[in-house]
């Protein structure tokens, strides 16, 4: 960043400021809180979630330093649940993101699914022969969770990937939301969610896991996983 554009250092003073007014405010919030879900506190957390984050950002681009503490920005919470208190039906919506590490395994199980049931949508018609196609292949044979399991088998790598629980009234009518299945949810009717992503495993890995990638690489096993046979009763 050039200096024309650094914030003054008046400005990082006025943020940290803010910072300080943001906390007061928050303890106030929760010392007169009227219930768990008090909508005045979940706006004061916010607002000293933004106070920070400007703080952090102005604090780094002026010094080249951070603050030791990380508050969660307001979009990475829920706001209190608002739904049925005794929910009579709910709704899973479940996101796996995976990379094609190795295509050439990919394209090898499709062959095998192709070669096992000729019946297949797309068998014998060169479904195998590209990634969109044993793609097409691979979660048309076997369910999602199985594929999350074995993903490596299948020349996958594993992203983020997060599951929402959302509360509703009723069920929904057979093929109600079929055109349209992906809608962002309400969040006020999130019962409760679940993440998983590398980011988190950064900050758990240490130098144990190091010495374990050493000794696989010592022994031949980094990358070296056999193929296993398809189940025969599939």
């Amino acid at each position: 960043m050039s200096d024309a554009a650094q914030p003054t250092a008046a400005e990082v003073r006025a943020a940290a400021e803010a910072v300080k007014a943001a906390l007061d405010r928050h303890l106030a919030a929760v010392e007169r809180r009227s219930g768990e879900d008090d909508p005045a506190v979940y706006e004061a957390f916010n607002e000293l979630a933004a106070a920070a984050e400007t703080y952090d950002e102005l604090l780094y681009d002026r010094y080249d330093e951070v603050t030791p503490f990380e508050i969660p920005g307001a979009e990475d919470s829920l706001p209190p649940y608002a739904g049925p208190e005794e929910p009579s039906a709910l709704s899973v919506l479940i996101r796996r993101d995976y990379s094609v590490a190795e295509p050439q395994r990919l394209l090898a199980q499709a062959q095998r699914i192709e070669a096992a049931d000729e019946e297949l949508p797309g068998a014998g018609a060169g479904g195998s022969r590209t990634v969109h196609g044993a793609l097409g292949l691979l979660f048309g044979e076997f369910e999602p969770d199985e594929i999350a399991s074995r993903h490596k088998e299948f020349g996958l790598e594993e992203g983020d990937s997060t599951l929402w629980v959302v509360a509703a009234d009723e069920p929904a009518e057979p093929g109600e939301w079929l055109e349209s299945p992906f809608e962002e949810p309400d969040p006020q009717q999130v019962v409760c969610r679940f993440d998983v992503s590398a980011v988190f495993d950064d900050e758990l890995d240490g130098p144990d896991d190091e010495e374990d990638d050493d000794i696989e690489r010592e022994l031949g096993l980094e990358g070296d996983e056999d193929l296993e046979p398809l189940d025969a009763d599939r």
